[in-house]
């Protein structure tokens, strides 16, 4: 993708960040304390684009960084490298979207037995397939407005798994 005039200066950002393996979490370059953005790709196909630090502002985030616990772009990203469903939406659409449609009815099955773990499968998903790439944001809002024109083809393609329709 080359920069021009219609993309922004934090989409091409993210467009040329450094993308992280799910398999190498936890990963040192992810900030412990952070609004930001984040695209999960698949090769070169964009599958996801997220958000973290909803209404965090310069003020919140400098008070999470004196408390010295994680917040934002690290828990959200430590969540979908979990690949477990509950509570992350990621994850259930990794889980219905691209891991479903793969499984043998033996599969299926197993996993009716409770024999096999569908969020282990999930994960192992994750790790075997995708990367992560981030920018950081001053606030909650930027990142929402960032996210939203990712989700609208700024980088040339919607997300498959969350695009604005």
């Amino acid at each position: 993708m080359r920069q021009d005039a219609a993309v922004t200066d934090p989409v091409w950002a993210l467009a040329s960040a450094t993308r992280y393996a799910f398999h190498d979490w936890p990963v040192a370059a992810v900030p412990e304390v952070a609004a930001g953005v984040y695209v999960i790709w698949d090769e070169d196909q964009l599958i996801y684009v997220g958000m973290s630090g909803r209404g965090a502002t310069s003020s919140l985030l400098e008070a999470k960084r004196s408390e010295g616990k994680r917040f934002g772009l690290f828990q959200r990203l430590a969540s979908h490298a979990s690949g477990r469903r509950g509570g992350d939406q990621f994850c259930v659409y990794v889980a219905d979207l691209l891991v479903l449609p793969e499984l043998s009815a033996d599969q299926i099955d197993a996993i009716s037995r409770k024999e096999l773990l569908f969020d282990k499968l999930v994960k192992g998903y994750i790790h075997s397939n995708l990367k992560f790439g981030f920018i950081e944001t001053s606030s909650g809002d930027e990142a929402l407005r960032i996210e939203a024109e990712i989700k609208s083809g700024a980088l040339g393609q919607k997300p498959f798994l969350n695009p604005t329709n």
